[in-house]
């Protein structure tokens, strides 16, 4: 049929087809759509490894693209541990992990309580996993967790005081790591293990400031927690924020592979931890929907308007996790120095030199050391302090109902002695 089609096109012309003009016209538009399509979708992993027995531990894994790169693992055999926000009773928690176990066929998937946004429960957990004896087995760390306020939305903070975005971008991960760090090292030498850090590609907006004032900043003043020490602009705008998080997230990156590199194992071999940095792309997740709604119900209502151009150029989360997985089971990066940057399933370049200046490296993580200690410290101030008002609140309860108690005792005892003495009045009478 097509043949006769074709040779009727070429000796008697278009117009000899029924609908030829408009099949002409048509045709080459579905075919760029299709192609731009294909093109804004990305590369898809096309590496596979033997997921059984691994343990792979991942922030901001139940939703966005954090949630398909655990589906991913998981349906390959992958042991997952989910680090969430969310009370592990909560019974909306516990069916989305039952779903997922029988999703992915594994039932090797579960969950801790870390809340991200503060330091006092990542310390909890992360000491908690490294006290343990012998070592818990680990082979990957994936970080996908991450947060971006509106554009035109007002700054918010966490519980220890740090900017949101900052905090749970850069700080916690930071945090996390920097415990967890032992842990890693004690892993055995034939042992592959990977810690795998989302970037993306705003980070080549990001800006450092100026961290020697910025560490005497913090010796000013006691009462404004120490917030002068924190890497960030000085003026609030959402995007500058998010790119500096994503910016400070790398170098250190860079920083925590030669901080692990540079262990000396006591077994004399060499270091089996590498980091990869993977770019995934722009993707339709719910932070991207929160950027392109700006957070009210009129940028929603624009944002539905425009699904058909959202849905051309953007991935969808399932397409942005292909790098993710392809960095978790490629094989080549489980070899050599470490330090890889991907990027569409393929190892590129950094865009900002700061990212591999020691100098910078060695100023960001003293700077961000010497925040945690101050903010962990007045953390731990305020807990005492509220710890004891909750003492005193209860020893003042339990001394009113004993008092209320008492007093209920010789009103009983009162009341029992009036009607002893009723009898003998009337027998007076």
């Amino acid at each position: 049929m097509p043949i006769h089609i074709f040779a009727q096109v070429v000796f008697d012309g278009v117009s000899a087809v029924p609908f030829g003009w408009t099949v002409a016209k048509v045709v080459p538009c579905l075919v760029a759509l299709y192609l731009l399509k294909w093109f804004f979708n990305g590369a898809v992993n096309g590496s596979e490894r033997n997921m059984h027995s691994k343990v792979v531990m991942v922030t901001g894994g139940t939703s966005g693209i954090g949630a398909d790169v655990v589906k991913g693992l998981a349906s390959r055999g992958a042991q997952i541990i989910l680090l969430t926000q969310q009370p592990l009773t909560d019974p909306f928690f516990v069916d989305y992990i039952m779903d997922l176990r029988t999703q992915c066929n594994n039932e090797l998937i579960t969950a801790e309580h870390v809340d991200l946004t503060s330091l006092h429960s990542i310390r909890k957990f992360a000491t908690k996993w490294v006290d343990n004896a012998p070592p818990r087995r680990l082979d990957m760390i994936i970080l996908c967790a991450n947060t971006r306020t509106p554009t035109g939305g007002k700054a918010t903070t966490t519980e220890d005081g740090l900017e949101s975005t900052w905090g749970l971008n850069y700080m916690a991960n930071f945090h996390l790591l920097s415990i967890l760090s032992p842990a890693l090292r004690a892993q055995p030498p034939d042992r592959d293990v990977r810690i795998i850090f989302g970037a993306c590609s705003s980070y080549m907006g990001g800006t450092f400031p100026d961290f020697d004032s910025a560490s005497s900043g913090k010796s000013k003043s006691k009462s404004k927690k120490h917030t002068e020490s924190v890497p960030k602009p000085t003026a609030f705008t959402p995007g500058q924020v998010y790119a500096t998080s994503k910016l400070a997230l790398m170098t250190f990156a860079m920083a925590f592979q030669k901080h692990l590199s540079n262990y000396a194992r006591p077994d004399k071999q060499p270091m089996n931890s590498r980091v990869i940095i993977v770019d995934p792309g722009w993707s339709r997740t719910p932070g991207m929907q929160r950027f392109l709604t700006f957070g009210s119900l009129w940028g929603l209502v624009l944002y539905l308007f425009m699904w058909p151009l959202w849905w051309l150029v953007l991935k969808s989360s399932d397409q942005g996790a292909q790098t993710f997985l392809y960095a978790a089971m490629e094989e080549q990066y489980g070899r050599g120095d470490g330090g890889y940057y991907l990027k569409e399933c393929r190892k590129t370049t950094f865009m900002r030199p700061e990212i591999e200046d020691e100098a910078i490296q060695k100023k960001l993580w003293e700077v961000s050391e010497s925040t945690v200690q101050a903010l962990e410290k007045e953390g731990a101030m305020r807990r005492a302090i509220e710890k004891k008002e909750e003492e005193r609140a209860k020893a003042k309860e339990e001394s009113a109902k004993k008092k209320a108690e008492a007093n209920g005792k010789a009103k009983e005892k009162s009341a029992a002695a009036s009607t002893k003495g009723a009898p003998k009045e009337q027998k007076s009478k």
